[in-house]
């Protein structure tokens, strides 16, 4: 699944390639995918121009003259800017430019593709609830978040309403580096360990970001991320030796997810 890291690469790539292209067709395979019908869809966007292409969390918002088309990749997918003669075997949606290119998009499970109007954004549902990116947060704001709070770490730390973009893929390795087990009760951290865990989303993140993602999830122009298994730090590599103190890797179980710790390094206190 495509995480900050992946979705702010490709806001960044298609905010450098896509403003000021006209769509001028859509091509419908996956109709559930939308939140208006096909024809309405069509209407809404078709004779659009983009404008400028950011993110919030796992969501793109690619902002049209018209409105805004909002884009998310659920489970997985990718995002190609190609043309008709080179289109990818699978797809769910295609975007035709009147430069004669195409924006090429798949969705393995649960995507989206939602057109909201320009005055309308606020009201999205899926949206309108998220909370702040994850890169954008400093200490202040993640104190503010997690006061009052009385649950477990990892479990608000991938809460998309409280902080947006974190997932599976980059927890573990976020909160190593902060020295807190996933299982800590939020009310129990001090300031000097929100400060560590501030520092650490920063690490956790950006490092990926800067080598346009995950080796697994391909960028607009169907290349590869460069973030792979040797830049990971501790998750999923149980068995493996702690990168800071040598001891054993484990997998546990943390509510409806396994998570990867080590246990010298992270003791739930």
């Amino acid at each position: 699944m495509p995480e900050l890291p992946e979705i702010a690469s490709r806001a960044r790539q298609m905010n450098a390639e896509l403003p000021g292209k006209v769509i001028c067709n859509v091509e419908v395979v996956q109709p559930k995918c939308l939140n208006l019908s096909v024809e309405e869809f069509k209407t809404a966007v078709c004779g659009s121009a983009i404008r400028e292409v950011t993110y919030r969390g796992k969501w793109l918002f690619i902002h049209l003259n018209h409105g805004w088309l909002l884009l998310n990749l659920g489970m997985g997918g990718e995002i190609l800017l190609l043309t008709r003669s080179s289109l990818p075997e699978k797809y769910r949606l295609i975007f035709d430019f009147e430069d004669s290119s195409c924006l090429a998009v798949n969705f393995w499970w649960f995507g989206y593709a939602h057109f909201v109007p320009e005055e309308q954004l606020s009201e999205h549902e899926m949206t309108h609830k998220l909370g702040p990116n994850a890169l954008d947060l400093n200490v202040t704001e993640l104190k503010r978040i997690l006061a009052g709070k009385s649950g477990r770490l990892k479990s608000l730390l991938l809460d998309q309403s409280k902080i947006a973009g974190i997932g599976n893929a980059y927890i573990h390795d976020i909160l190593f580096l902060a020295r807190l087990h996933p299982q800590r009760p939020i009310n129990s951290l001090s300031d000097e360990e929100i400060e560590r865990l501030a520092e650490a989303i920063q690490l956790g993140l950006r490092p990926s970001l800067e080598k346009n993602g995950a080796f697994y999830e391909l960028d607009l122009h169907g290349w590869r991320g460069s973030f792979t298994m040797e830049d990971i730090l501790i998750g999923y590599k149980e068995g493996k030796p702690c990168p800071r103190c040598q001891t054993s890797i484990q997998k546990i179980k943390t509510g409806s997810t396994s998570s990867f710790i080590c246990p010298v390094c992270q003791p739930l206190i």
